[in-house]
């Protein structure tokens, strides 16, 4: 078991809705939620989203490592393998809640790469912009066990939810070349079928990979960002511009296509995929996987899991709302 803990940093990101509630002189305003299913690729029952909504569900937060300390930045709450905005208004709970969830002195149990790998306890609460509306995020301490130390993607959930969790053997896979050449191959696939423009250089085009392991899985997945006309950040797009997310799982000796995301700028706007890290949110054996979205001048986060054996887009932040497309 491990038992000693390092104090290490992390800053994280991502994104909620919100009301009134305040954090150091900052204000957080509670939006409408989007209607059922808005930006999700499958169904949702509607009596059933109530019932859970009534709960008191995790919270999810994610972030990047900088320094000793972290900043988590609210990503929604967690309902199974759908991820839904919060707080929500409908519920005038939410709000009492997240100001408890955010007080001095409350403790968040960190994960990356699947596994356990530390807490935080929130010295300080702010708002952040930058996503879909004010953002509530918190810092602290990072204390991560010395397996984790180089951990810089990190997922958090709330102590009282997460505290019987048990740690993992963490560790963060690099990309190999068998890996690189079936992300090409996968988007040389996707692009004519979508009726894309083809890049000048398909390599050229592949701004982001990044290989990881899904417990149960036969071999380490690769997920990879393709752009044309555009960058994966914060920006203005090109003209004709489009983002691609591929994913491709391994079956025997080779990596086949297992998720294709297809965004294109002058039909959907600007909404560029990355993969963040994986975990099993929702505590029911399988994992899901989180994604990083950049908009023109925001930015925003998405949520796949498997269903029925096939990976699927379950939740989307309301910026990313009208976007359908996958396989």
């Amino acid at each position: 078991m491990l038992r000693h803990l390092l104090a290490i940093a992390v800053i994280l990101t991502v994104a909620p809705g919100c009301d009134n509630v305040k954090f150091g002189g900052a204000s957080l305003e509670i939006l409408p939620p989007p209607s059922t299913g808005e930006g999700v690729e499958i169904e949702v029952d509607d009596g059933d989203v109530v019932s859970l909504l009534n709960e008191d569900l995790p919270i999810l937060l994610a972030g990047v490592r900088d320094g000793s300390r972290a900043t988590l930045t609210l990503v929604g709450e967690v309902h199974g393998d759908v991820l839904r905005a919060f707080p929500d208004s409908a519920f005038p709970s939410d709000t009492e809640r997240l100001e408890a969830l955010t007080a001095l002195g409350s403790e968040w149990i960190l994960f990356s790469e699947g596994v356990r790998v530390g807490r935080l306890v929130v010295d300080a609460a702010d708002v952040v912009d930058g996503f879909c509306g004010p953002r509530a995020r918190v810092s602290g301490i990072v204390e991560l066990v010395p397996a984790a130390a180089g951990a810089e993607r990190l997922l958090a959930l709330p102590a009282d939810d997460a505290r019987e969790r048990a740690y993992g053997e963490y560790h963060e896979l690099g990309d190999v070349y068998e890996q690189r050449v079936a992300t090409l191959q996968i988007a040389q696939e996707a692009i004519p079928e979508q009726g894309a423009r083809w890049p000048l250089s398909i390599l050229d085009a592949r701004k982001h990979i990044q290989a990881f392991d899904l417990g149960g899985a036969v071999g380490p997945y690769v997920a990879a960002t393709f752009m044309y006309e555009d960058e994966l950040a914060v920006s203005p797009p090109g003209q004709g511009a489009y983002a691609l997310f591929v994913m491709g799982e391994q079956v025997g000796d080779i990596h086949e296509r297992a998720y294709v995301w297809y965004r294109a700028v002058d039909t959907e706007g600007k909404g560029a995929p990355r993969y963040f890290d994986h975990l099993d949110w929702d505590g029911d054996g399988v994992e899901e996987i989180l994604l990083d979205v950049f908009g023109s001048n925001r930015r925003w986060f998405a949520g796949l899991a498997q269903v029925d054996g096939s990976w699927v887009r379950t939740f989307q932040d309301v910026c990313g709302a009208g976007s359908t497309s996958s396989g």
